[in-house]
């Protein structure tokens, strides 16, 4: 269904400071880093799409995160959420959930949200059962 979720960002190295280790948590591969573009992207398993693109706006003016647009990322398992939701944190995200359950979008739904330090909303989510 989806090529790729382009995420625009002001400071590259800061983003890539950011993105990096939680993606890594989630098992997610980076698939490429141009510092000199900058842009780098993460790939889905098994790759090599869907896409995660972090990257400068290509109009060069200043990125604005959307009101209600939210990108979430998949988690295995419940503690994965809870690792990456601190991961984030300690890497200057903002909360904007703590790890819990969310019944009123299914029995097993297990999410955490955050904005990365652009103020992009992001979400980790797992579906299984505890």
């Amino acid at each position: 269904m989806l090529s790729h979720v382009f995420v625009g960002i002001t400071d590259f190295e800061r983003a890539l400071a950011f993105y990096r280790p939680v993606l890594a948590s989630l098992g997610i591969q980076e698939r490429f880093c141009e510092a000199e573009r900058p842009w780098a992207g993460w790939e889905s398993t098994p790759g090599p799409r869907p896409l995660f693109v972090i990257a400068r706006p290509f109009n060069g003016e200043v990125p604005h995160p959307g009101n209600g647009l939210m990108v979430a990322f998949m988690a295995a398992t419940r503690s994965q959420v809870d690792a990456a939701h601190a991961l984030a944190l300690s890497l200057g995200g903002q909360c904007e959930g703590r790890p819990g359950l969310r019944p009123e979008y299914h029995a097993n739904y297990y999410g955490a949200y955050f904005r990365d330090p652009d103020g992009n909303k992001l979400c980790v989510a797992s579906h299984e059962q505890a």
